[in-house]
C-alpha cells in the first residue's frame, strides 16, 4: 500500500514532464541500435553425474540482447560460474522475450516451457514494467501470476528473482528519464521484496546494482559506458559480472541447499 501511495504521488508530480519524456524516448529509440536477441537457448556447463537443471526466464537481459549467443550472455555465464564452483553439471534453458512485462511472461512464456524440469529458476524482470509506467499494484499482479504459474508447474523448483535493473545508470537515458523511471523501478523492487515473502521457495536478490561498486570491487579500469552494449542493454562484461554475483548468492544461500541435496 505504501509503494502504491508513493507511485500515485510520483505520478502526479511527473505529469508535467510526460510530454518531454515521450519525445526523449522517441529520440532514444531512433538513435540506439536495434540489437537482436541471443541465439542458442539451451546448453550445459561442466561434466558430472551430479546435475542441476537451470531455467532462466524474463525480458531482454535474459533474452541476451547485447551478445550474439546465450553462452556469452547471462544464462551461459551463470551456468559456468555455478559449475566452476561446484561439482555439478549445469543444464540450462532460456525462455525470454525482449520487451515483455511480468504479465506477458506469465501469459505467454510459462505455458511454452515443456520437456524440462528445472531445479532452479532465475527470473529477470522489471525494466519493461517500469518503462510502461506500471504501478506497484499492476506489477504485483504480474509477478504473482509469474510466481504462482511457476510454483504450480514446478513445485519443487527454487526460484530466484534477480536484482532490479539499474535504470538510473543507463547512459542512453536523459536525467529526467533516469529520475522518473529509475525511481519507479526502485518502487517495484520494494514491492517485489514484499511479494516474495508470500512464497516458501522464492528468493529476491534485493541489492542495488551500481557499476561504481563493481569497479571498486573487481578493480576494473572502465567507465560506465563499458558496461553497456548500446546505452541500455548489458555488455558481455556486465552479463559475466552480474552472473558471477548471482551465482555467489545461490551457492552461499543455505536456504536453497541446491548443491547439497543431490
Amino acid at each position: 500500500m505504501l509503494n502504491q501511495t508513493k507511485y500515485f504521488l510520483g505520478a502526479i508530480a511527473s505529469i508535467p514532464f510526460l510530454p518531454i519524456m515521450y519525445f526523449q524516448g522517441k529520440k532514444i529509440k531512433r538513435t540506439i541500435p536495434q540489437l537482436p536477441e541471443a541465439i542458442g537457448t539451451e546448453g550445459y556447463e561442466g561434466q558430472s553425474s551430479k546435475q542441476i537443471n537451470l531455467l532462466t526466464l524474463g525480458e531482454s537481459t535474459i533474452a541476451g540482447v547485447g551478445v550474439d549467443q546465450h553462452k556469452n550472455g547471462f544464462t551461459g555465464a551463470l551456468a559456468k560460474a555455478l559449475s566452476q564452483h561446484s561439482q555439478f553439471q549445469i543444464n540450462w534453458k532460456v525462455f525470454a522475450k525482449s520487451g515483455y512485462t511480468a504479465s506477458q511472461v506469465a501469459q505467454e512464456l510459462i505455458p511454452k516451457i515443456k520437456n524440462f524440469q528445472p531445479d532452479i529458476i532465475v527470473i529477470g524482470l522489471g525494466a519493461n514494467d517500469a518503462f510502461n509506467l506500471h504501478s506497484p499494484k499492476k506489477w504485483k499482479s504480474g509477478m504473482n501470476a509469474v510466481l504462482t504459474g511457476l510454483n504450480n508447474k514446478f513445485p519443487n523448483a527454487k526460484i530466484i528473482c534477480n536484482n532490479m535493473p539499474p535504470i538510473k545508470e543507463f547512459p542512453a537515458f536523459t536525467p529526467l528519464m533516469k529520475k522518473v523511471i529509475g525511481n519507479l523501478v526502485e518502487l517495484l523492487g520494494a514491492e517485489l521484496n514484499q511479494i516474495v515473502k508470500n512464497y516458501n521457495n522464492v528468493f529476491y536478490i534485493n541489492e542495488k546494482l551500481t557499476f561504481e561498486n563493481w569497479i571498486d570491487k573487481f578493480g576494473f579500469q572502465l567507465t560506465r559506458k563499458d558496461f553497456f552494449s548500446d546505452g541500455v542493454h548489458p555488455s558481455k562484461l556486465t552479463y559475466e559480472t552480474w552472473a558471477k554475483e548471482v551465482a555467489n548468492f545461490i551457492l552461499k544461500n543455505k536456504k536453497l541447499e541446491l548443491f547439497m541435496e543431490k
